[in-house]
């Protein structure tokens, strides 16, 4: 249920609604924006509830929210969510870009890949430290000195960093070292990890499970919103259907669609999506015309030979860099701006 105000209703009258939906053993969730102030109710309404909020002074509607997921239905929060992340806003005007490797490998590896992401025009470092493999002796990663790794090669290069936790265990570990924790697939509804995540405070990109419908998407984000954090990104990552030339099928309809039914980010997979090196720039420029707020793209110095054995979705640094001059000429036609020759600082203005 939410009730809807006007922008001129008294901050007095907000306070009361707010007041009289809280003594009721409920959570009052207040989303303004140009025009109206929207006032979400989060828990077990009873409708005589609607009923007396319909009376009160300043509101002019109530309206029955049946989604299950309520924070992160645009109905509770009709205005787009822009994360800030150290000067860089996610969900707004500027395209973001994250590149990087599968997994973390050595100090000398991610420091090169972060210079070239960096140099390309990106703003976001991605890395594995843990990686949840399909089979059980593949490599799964270097652990936390990995993240330390990573975290140097970020702060050196000016780079936000972005890795995959994958337990409730190392939430804290992985927030400590990034800027931005991921939900891999396969974690998608691991409630677990997501309800941890709700008190991480760190802003969390959650993939799309490879079977996972938009609802349940929205509905895992949801336990993450719920509590307490309200920094959520989802990502489109491709699902799994019955062709198999690609690794996935990445679902451009996706974007549209969760940012019609959610105010959060979306971003695009095309590398997981595809999994096929010669159909990520495509992709990855499809991502942005259908409206992607941004893309993580896997990038290595020498795919054929990366640890994962993923290197035939990661691209080129000489490919990376000529996708990102594509995408700085297609983001305004869009209405997106993206700048490949912005320095550090005007991304992080007095960062130590």
């Amino acid at each position: 249920m939410i009730v809807i105000t006007s922008n001129s209703t008294p901050e007095e009258q907000i306070q009361d609604i707010v007041r009289f939906i809280e003594t009721h053993d409920l959570k009052a969730s207040v989303s303004r924006g140009t025009d109206r102030t929207v006032i979400g109710l989060v828990g077990v309404v009873d409708p005589k509830i609607g009923e007396h909020l319909r009376q009160m002074k300043g509101v002019e509607n109530v309206v029955k929210i049946t989604k299950s997921y309520k924070l992160a239905s645009r109905d509770f929060h009709p205005e787009n969510t822009v994360i800030d992340i150290k000067g860089i806003k996610i969900g707004g005007d500027e395209l973001v870009v994250m590149g990087g490797p599968c997994a973390v490998e050595s100090p000398e590896q991610i420091d090169e890949i972060a210079a070239l992401v960096k140099a390309a025009g990106g703003q976001v470092l991605r890395g594995g430290a843990f990686k949840p493999r399909t089979g059980p002796y593949s490599f799964q990663g270097v652990g936390v000195e990995g993240l330390i790794m990573m975290a140097e090669a970020g702060k050196k290069h000016g780079l936000l960093t972005i890795t995959e936790v994958m337990t409730p265990e190392y939430v804290d570990i992985c927030a400590e070292y990034a800027d931005i924790l991921q939900i891999g697939t396969r974690n998608m509804q691991n409630f677990d990890l997501l309800r941890k995540l709700g008190t991480c405070g760190r802003p969390v990109l959650l993939k799309r499970g490879f079977s996972a419908t938009y609802d349940e998407l929205l509905n895992a984000a949801e336990y993450i919103l719920a509590g307490g954090n309200p920094d959520v990104m989802l990502c489109e990552r491709g699902i799994r259907t019955f062709e198999t030339y690609t690794r996935n099928t990445l679902d451009l309809t996706a974007i549209p669609v969760l940012q019609q039914l959610s105010h959060l980010p979306v971003i695009s997979d095309p590398s997981h999506g595809t999994g096929r090196r010669e159909l990520v720039e495509p992709m990855c420029k499809a991502s942005v015309a259908a409206g992607a707020n941004g893309l993580i793209v896997e990038m290595h110095t020498d795919p054929d030979n990366s640890m994962t054995g993923d290197g035939v979705q990661s691209l080129f640094p000489d490919q990376f860099a000529g996708l990102l001059k594509d995408l700085e000429k297609l983001a305004p036609i869009v209405g997106r701006t993206f700048n490949t020759a912005k320095e550090p600082a005007e991304f992080f203005p007095g960062r130590p």
